[in-house]
């Protein structure tokens, strides 16, 4: 979720050279360290003695992770985004609440390195191609920040400028991070995170592609084209670059703001979304996986919904769509069986048969998708599924040796699902989930 600076004392420089970044990454290991060695000093000194896990995950500890990587901001951010999202309960409640903060902490670049970023995409002269540049962004997130401006043919339009030196350093952030998470036991050993860092690296270029993002949002613009609910930007191809979007300017308010319409406006609204959401895994195969409330804007003149940032956009393989598909169906019909069978041709681990362990799998995901189940309409604003969710997965913790990373298209894809529901709680909208899922069973 991107932010909006206060003023030009909220920037901070971005790192840019592989050996700066490494040092900031020392400089979080190191710290974590004496953090640790801090606090065991003060348990044992009170006659405790405290667990390795305690003293690693102390609110200090918490915040000296979450801060360097939104200070960091690129892959290295977007990775504390990714992990905080959905990692299957793998990691420890506290860090992935403090990884939460870096969905909507980050600062803006200095003046000097938005120049730099400005002069490689369109010159020395840049500032003569556009009318009224605003300096100060509109927003600033983990991979880059938003201007606003006019065209040279006079509409009003926003650049989205990337950080400099994102690209390159993507693979470096993303193995000196796990490196560091490992090391400090901050992710359970044994739990082999390969695949979803080899594919959070690929994600990660195909985000920092501009030119990529454009043909996404070209995409999504043809599909809703005709879709009354929706608007988006358009892309502006002779002003974009490889690390600038330019689009056209569309306006709205916060989505959150829809909290003080009527229930039947907040229905409605989250009804749109949700529905969205099935049509782009089960039609497109191609899904908007960042769910961050800032990518959604509400014009109330119309109703319409503002979509924003197709960076995150991902295709989906047939196969895991297919399979998700039976585990919706399995889920809705409360079939157990079903849904290990599906569960497990997803990737899950999901254990033996009858086994205490698969069970509590099972538990897991008939809750997760409640929504999916209920006949009728959805409320979302009086659920306590987080709070059942959570004390679910505590109970998990106790059979630690079944863990595995989960799949990886499914991280993304539930990344985008807990969005959404967060949303519809703020909203406390009322969906009926069950007759939307249903035209795709």
């Amino acid at each position: 979720m991107a932010r909006t600076p206060k003023d030009e004392d909220d920037t901070k420089a971005v790192p840019t050279g592989r050996i700066s970044r490494f040092a900031r990454v020392a400089k979080l290991a190191g710290g974590v360290a004496g953090g640790m060695l801090a606090e065991g000093t003060r348990q044992w000194r009170a006659g405790n003695r405290p667990r390795r896990r305690d003293l690693i995950m102390t609110p200090a500890n918490a915040r000296r992770v979450a801060n360097q990587l939104a200070e960091m901001r690129g892959a290295a951010m977007k990775l504390g985004q990714i992990l905080s999202m959905d990692t299957g309960d793998m990691l420890p409640r506290e860090l992935a609440d403090i990884l939460a903060r870096l969905r909507s902490d980050a600062s803006a670049m200095p003046v000097e390195q938005l120049q730099q970023t400005m002069t490689e995409a369109y010159g020395e002269d840049w500032e003569a191609l556009f009318y009224d540049f605003d300096f100060k962004p509109l927003a600033a997130a983990s991979i880059g920040q938003v201007h606003k401006t006019t065209s040279p043919d006079g509409r009003s339009i926003v650049l989205k400028v990337q950080y400099p030196g994102v690209r390159e350093s993507i693979d470096n952030d993303v193995d000196n991070i796990a490196t560091v998470l490992r090391l400090s036991g901050l992710l359970p050993q044994g739990v082999d995170l390969t695949p979803l860092l080899s594919d959070a690296k690929v994600q990660l270029r195909d985000e920092a592609d501009y030119l990529k993002e454009a043909d996404f949002l070209a995409a999504f613009g043809e599909v809703l084209a005709d879709d009354e609910r929706f608007i988006l930007p358009q892309v502006l191809p002779e002003l974009t670059h490889s690390s600038v979007l330019a689009m056209t300017y569309v306006s709205g308010s916060p989505i959150e703001n829809i909290a003080y319409q009527p229930q039947e406006e907040r229905d409605r609204v989250m009804t749109a979304l949700l529905d969205l959401m099935l049509t782009e895994l089960f039609e497109l195969a191609m899904v908007q996986t960042d769910p961050n409330f800032a990518n959604y804007q509400y014009k109330q003149s119309t109703g319409e919904i503002v979509l924003l940032d197709f960076g995150a956009t991902r295709h989906f393989k047939k196969r895991f769509v297919n399979n998700y598909r039976k585990l919706a169906a399995a889920a809705i019909a409360g079939d157990r069986k079903g849904i290990a069978v599906a569960a497990d041709k997803l990737g899950y681990a999901v254990g033996e048969e009858n086994s205490e362990y698969q069970e509590l799998v099972l538990e897991l995901f008939l809750l997760a998708l409640e929504p999916l189940s209920q006949e009728g309409s959805y409320d979302f604003g009086r659920s306590d599924m987080p709070a059942r969710m959570s004390e679910l997965g505590e109970s998990i913790t106790d059979y630690r040796d079944f863990w595995k990373a989960p799949p990886t298209d499914a991280v993304y894809f539930h990344r985008k699902l807990g969005g959404m529901f967060m949303l519809a709680s703020r909203l406390k909208a009322r969906v009926n989930v069950n007759e939307l899922m249903q035209q795709w069973l």
